[in-house]
C-alpha cells in the first residue's frame, strides 16, 4: 500500500538517520510526482493517486513551514532536522532555490540548532539554482544506487529516456564530497530480470565510484516497507558492513540501515 504525505509540513517524526525530524513534502498531497519511479518507493507507482497533481506554492510552504516552527517552538518540541523528503523528488518544485533560503532565514530565527536536510535522487541537479541551494544546507542526502546502466533502469526507472549515470556523476564532484551518498541495498526479480546489489561486479563499480567522489558519510540502506514490487528481498546488515568495508578502510564515515 502507497504511503502519502498528505500535508505540506508534517511531523516532527522519529528518523533512524537524523532524530526529531519536521518533513517538508514540496509535492501533490494526494498523489506522487518523482523523475525515478523506483520499485523499492514506499508511495507506490507514479501512476498511483493522481487525483491531485498541484504542488504548493511558495507563500503555502511559508505559511505551513512558519506556522509549524513556531507552534515546536512555543511547546518545546525538538527540531533536529528540517527534512525535504515527500511524494517524490523535491528537487522538481519550480521555486526550490527561493524555498531553500526561506527555510534557512526561518531555521536561523526560531531553531538554529536544527540542519536542513535535503532527500533528492540527483536527478535535476543540472537545473539551474539546485545544486547552489543544495551547497547552502547541512544535508545534501543524494541517491544513487549503482553505476551500471541497465541495473539502475531496471531498480529506479528514470522517467527521462536522456537520463545519464556519468553526468550524475559529475554534478556530484561538483560538491567536492560535501554532501551524504545514499544507497539502496536490494535483491530480487525486476521484470523477470534477477538483480542483486551484492553481484561482484555491481559492487565494485560502485565501490570505485565512491572512492571517487569520497562523499562526508555514506548511507546504506534495505528494504524497509511494503513495496510496489513484491518481488524483492533485504540485503542483510553484515553484507551492506562487508560492502562498506574497502570505504571505511579509505577513511569515509559509513552509516548503515537495515
Amino acid at each position: 500500500m502507497a504511503i502519502y504525505f498528505d500535508s505540506i509540513v508534517f511531523g516532527p517524526i522519529r528518523s533512524r538517520r537524523l532524530g526529531s525530524s519536521l518533513g517538508i513534502n514540496l509535492l501533490p498531497l494526494k498523489g506522487k510526482i518523482c523523475s525515478f519511479d523506483c520499485v523499492y518507493c514506499e508511495c507506490g507507482w507514479n501512476s498511483e493517486g493522481h487525483s491531485d497533481n498541484k504542488t504548493p506554492t511558495v507563500e503555502e510552504v511559508r505559511e505551513a513551514l512558519r506556522s509549524k516552527l513556531s507552534e515546536c517552538h512555543r511547546n518545546n518540541i525538538p527540531v533536529n532536522s528540517i527534512t525535504f523528503s515527500g511524494n517524490g523528488e523535491p528537487t522538481l518544485h519550480p521555486n526550490f532555490p527561493e524555498i531553500i533560503d526561506y527555510t534557512i532565514l526561518l531555521r536561523d530565527e526560531l531553531f538554529p540548532k536544527a540542519v536542513i536536510s535535503v532527500l533528492s535522487n540527483a536527478t535535476m541537479l543540472g537545473r539551474p539554482g539546485v545544486k547552489e541551494a543544495l551547497r547552502k544546507i547541512e544535508n545534501p542526502i543524494l541517491k544513487l544506487d549503482g553505476v551500471d546502466r541497465d541495473y539502475v533502469k531496471l531498480i529506479d526507472r528514470p522517467q527521462n529516456p536522456n537520463y545519464n549515470i556519468s553526468e550524475v556523476i559529475s554534478h556530484l564532484e561538483w560538491f567536492e564530497g560535501n554532501f551524504i551518498l545514499q544507497t539502496m541495498f536490494l535483491r530480487g526479480v525486476v521484470e523477470g530480470v534477477e538483480v542483486d546489489s551484492m553481484r561482484s561486479d555491481l559492487l565494485e563499480g560502485w565501490q570505485k565510484m565512491v572512492l571517487s567522489l569520497r562523499p562526508r558519510e555514506v548511507m546504506l540502506y534495505t528494504i524497509d516497507r511494503e513495496t510496489p514490487l513484491s518481488t524483492l528481498e533485504k540485503v542483510s546488515v553484515e553484507e551492506m558492513e562487508q560492502a562498506a568495508e574497502p570505504l571505511k578502510e579509505a577513511g569515509i564515515k559509513i552509516r548503515i540501515s537495515g
